[in-house]
């Protein structure tokens, strides 16, 4: 069965304002041509493997094409984000309205409380446990809404890089209780953190340069790995554990301050059992 997977054209996407460091300088410098040419090779890519429902773009919401930001969709119940910026809070009743129609059973939390959806929050594959961010546009007080909500425990991790400002462009949980992420974007209690729920051997720690292609903001269906850039080095390692990398290009979004990742929301989780390839099996994909 296809996982499904939430996008939003990118009709009206473009840098109107600043609200993260990737959006510097970047106002009304995005090439539209261009974004929606790797837009429509990435859905085009997703689509071979996931159910993808594309949602309608509203005028002057440029960011809503970062879909991942709408919520947080576990067993049934959708946690609505209260968006940090005033600019993207605008957004919350279309994804509301959406997410009633699909899920029926939508939790809204109060209006004090910051919350990022996909964001900042990211189910860890084959656990019962939700790792999510705060410190930029997140508040912790979300995390205990989440797990009184959706009954999972949420281990909370503080971001102090402005530069990865939400959790899902330096952390990405993978199946078989791994994880690639890229250390300096936490603080010292939250390294800790996830070396004691992740063994040694299962942690991939992206470089810099990595990092600073979103290598961590990644769209994953199944052992499919939809990525921005890679190093040679991290798909050599992303391939010995059993993944195929798929390139998709995307970024005119990296100037807004998201990637593959940014631009997707689970809406049915790919992480039931699975048979990941060896690295003789492997098939170079690309947009």
């Amino acid at each position: 069965m296809k996982p499904k997977m939430l996008m939003c054209s990118p009709e009206y996407f473009g840098v109107e304002y600043v609200i993260n460091p990737w959006m510097e300088n970047q106002i009304h410098h995005i090439d539209r041509p261009q974004a929606h040419r790797q837009w429509e090779a990435f859905h085009r890519a997703l689509s071979q493997q996931a159910e993808v429902f594309v949602l309608d773009p509203k005028p002057d919401m440029p960011d809503m094409v970062f879909t991942a930001n709408a919520g947080l969709l576990v067993d049934g119940t959708f946690v609505l984000s209260r968006f940090k910026h005033p600019e993207r809070q605008v957004e919350e009743p279309h994804f509301r309205d959406w997410f009633q129609h699909y899920a029926g059973d939508v939790a809204q939390l109060p209006d004090s409380i910051a919350f990022e959806g996909e964001g900042d929050a990211l189910p860890q594959p084959g656990q019962d446990w939700i790792w999510a961010g705060y410190g930029f546009r997140t508040d912790l007080a979300a995390h205990r809404f989440i797990e009184q909500k959706v009954r999972r425990p949420v281990i909370s991790l503080h971001l102090i890089n402005p530069r990865f400002y939400h959790l899902d462009t330096c952390f990405c949980p993978l199946p078989d209780d791994r994880a690639m992420y890229y250390p300096d974007a936490f603080d010292a209690d939250s390294l800790r953190c996830i070396e004691s729920r992740i063994a040694p051997e299962n942690r991939l720690l992206v470089s810099e340069e990595d990092a600073g292609h979103f290598a961590c903001n990644t769209a994953r269906v199944h052992d499919t790995l939809f990525m921005n850039h890679t190093s040679p080095a991290l798909r050599r390692q992303l391939e010995v554990w059993g993944y195929r990398v798929a390139l998709c290009p995307v970024d005119e979004f990296m100037k807004a301050g998201g990637a593959n990742k940014c631009l997707t929301l689970v809406l049915d989780a790919a992480d039931r059992p699975h048979t990941l390839h060896s690295a003789a099996d492997q098939v170079s994909t690309s947009c």
